[in-house]
């Protein structure tokens, strides 16, 4: 059969391809080593995942390719950042360095801001710490009828986060507002977004406690992205009475954590006394994933400095 890629057609066929790279990639401790080798050297073939099986042999080029690729991730360099792509929901983004990679977890975020949205007839979105645009750009493709303003404070990270907006279909782009913005300066914040007016805010934020063990992909991300002080709250504590300021009577938030800081971010919820059905949600695998809280009727905005974000 004739390669994707237009190359001469090698002795190996697909399968001794795969068996190899999974096995490596195992023997390196990649958590899902047949995926990655797919992925891989769908990327060598130019192909989809899903023609995979109609291709007989790697081309002698996609070979060369695709063992390059695999040595890349056997040294831990995430898989988004050799393909140069990251699936997430409805969407694939640009990813790379200087960009938090998203995480399928925080699929999740974004299947029940798309049905809050929805349950409330909701039409302003606000996601904070946007990175990518993973959020953002996710809850406008699955919501057509939502305006979205994604908020991102990294000159690196927005870089992806616009080339991401830029590329999305014309109808979901047009729909999208991106701003520079620190997440935990209420002064600035409540100047680019009117109070009272946001129907769901959803956040990623860093949230990882400083010194806590990170796989090694993580630690490809930046690490502003990732970490945020001793408790892993430095960001999420200040955002939290801010969200509550933009968000109308009735209107939610869902903030993504670490599994080990679930209380910490449903109690700063709750020490607000602005939300009420503060709840926390768990994914697939059971760990605590992202809280979630609505806004009480009646508003008592306070003062309030300005942190780094």
């Amino acid at each position: 059969m004739s390669q994707p890629d237009g190359g001469s057609v090698g002795a190996r066929p697909v399968a001794a391809e795969l068996r190899w790279a999974a096995q490596r990639l195992a023997e390196a401790g990649v958590d899902s080593p047949r995926a990655d080798a797919e992925w891989l050297l769908c990327d060598a073939l130019g192909c989809d995942r899903g023609r995979l099986l109609l291709v007989d042999a790697v081309s002698d080029n996609a070979r060369a390719r695709f063992h390059h690729a695999v040595a890349q991730r056997a040294e831990r360099i995430p898989l988004q950042h050799i393909t140069g792509t990251a699936a997430f929901g409805p969407v694939d983004l640009s990813v790379g360095p200087g960009v938090f990679t998203p995480r399928p977890e925080t699929e999740f975020l974004a299947d029940w801001a798309a049905r809050a949205l929805a349950d409330t007839a909701g039409t302003q979105l606000v996601d904070l710490c946007s990175g990518s645009g993973a959020l953002a750009i996710a809850v406008a493709t699955l919501v057509p009828s939502v305006r979205v303003t994604a908020v991102e404070y990294s000159p690196r990270a927005l870089h992806w986060l616009r080339r991401n907006v830029d590329a999305a279909a014309a109808d979901i782009a047009a729909r999208i507002s991106v701003c520079c913005a620190d997440v935990t300066d209420a002064e600035q914040m409540l100047e680019l977004i009117a109070p009272a007016g946001v129907d769901v805010v959803v956040a990623n934020p860093p949230y990882v406690p400083d010194g806590h063990t990170i796989a090694p992909e993580v630690a490809h991300d930046p690490p502003e992205a990732v970490f945020a002080g001793p408790d892993g709250m430095t960001v999420i504590e200040p955002m939290v009475p801010i969200v509550a300021d933009l968000l109308r009577p009735g209107g939610y938030v869902g903030i993504e954590h670490d599994d080990t800081t679930s209380v910490s971010v449903l109690t700063a919820l709750e020490s607000t006394g602005q939300f009420v059905d503060v709840r926390a949600h768990a994914d697939l695998a059971g760990r605590l994933r992202f809280a979630t809280g609505r806004r009480a009727d009646g508003r008592t905005p306070q003062a309030r400095g300005k942190m780094a974000g």
